[in-house]
């Protein structure tokens, strides 16, 4: 189940900065024998270090000369932290302004590995802030997205408000977004668009006349998983969606019907038909 996790960045780095460290090692008189070759003191420590007994350095230190090894660390990302504990990131949304940036994760990850995920992000540089909330998917659920121009729009958007209203307090969470747009190039780029949203489940298409390159976007994201509904207008929209409603409100309805866990309608197996 995706979680869902904030964390403020001030700067915003794209990276943690690589760092250096100087690690004492044995005495000189201990790591090195009288013929100056290196012992298993030295040979021990450097091995430990991912270094040869080349790489240490002789340093004064404490009032005495040790050896010494410069440990260089390359830097973490926020996602390099995600991938080391194995997180899918589902969902990104970020917001820059302001002394700070936050940045809204969405991730699925292994029970109990949380706890190590939210200290490898609070580890970061820069990091002022890391907190698991819960998912977007728990907060507002679902969405359906009604797409199109002319008063056809809102009349589908009052049918399915309706209809989430009466499944929202049956406990779903189902949202209702309006996009009112116009134009063949720029509709068919929205609808493109739509599979890239969160938690989009269905598209709702509402207008008098739409074909062309909105057909083919329309055949594209339904070919990507997201089923659309077209009204029954001119054009070549209704023959490449899933299901046509001649009704607006009607159509607003069946589609929130599309989506709700408490309804029992399955748009599948009302393909390609008309009403």
């Amino acid at each position: 189940t995706p979680r869902r996790l904030v964390v403020i960045i001030e700067g915003l780095p794209a990276r943690q900065p690589d760092t250096e460290e100087l690690v004492r090692g044995p005495a000189v008189h201990i790591a090195f024998d009288s013929s100056g070759e290196p012992t298993k003191a030295a040979l021990g420590f450097a091995r430990g270090k991912g270094l040869s007994v080349a790489d240490l350095e002789r340093r004064e230190m404490d009032g005495g000369e040790y050896v010494a090894a410069v440990v260089r660390t390359a830097g973490r990302s926020l996602t390099k932290v995600l991938a080391d504990h194995d997180a899918n990131i589902t969902h990104v949304d970020i917001h820059i302004g302001g002394p700070s940036s936050v940045i809204y994760f969405e991730i699925a990850v292994t029970v109990g590995r949380m706890p190590a995920v939210l200290a490898g992000l609070e580890a970061i540089p820069g990091v002022e802030e890391v907190r698991e909330t819960p998912s977007a998917a728990r907060i507002y659920g679902k969405r359906v997205i009604v797409m199109g121009g002319g008063a056809q729009v809102g009349q589908v958007a009052v049918g399915a408000i309706a209809k989430a209203d009466r499944h929202n307090i049956r406990g779903e969470r189902i949202s209702v977004d309006t996009i009112p747009l116009v134009g063949e190039q720029d509709l068919a780029t929205a609808v493109r668009a739509v599979v890239r949203l969160p938690r989009v489940k269905i598209l709702v298409l509402a207008g008098a006349l739409m074909g062309g390159a909105i057909a083919a976007a329309v055949e594209e994201v339904r070919a990507k998983g997201l089923r659309v509904i077209s009204l029954n207008m001119a054009g070549s929209v209704p023959d490449a969606a899933d299901l046509v409603v001649g009704d607006p409100v009607q159509a607003g309805v069946m589609a929130v019907m599309a989506v709700a866990d408490t309804a029992q309608f399955d748009l599948l197996r009302q393909a390609k038909k008309r009403y």
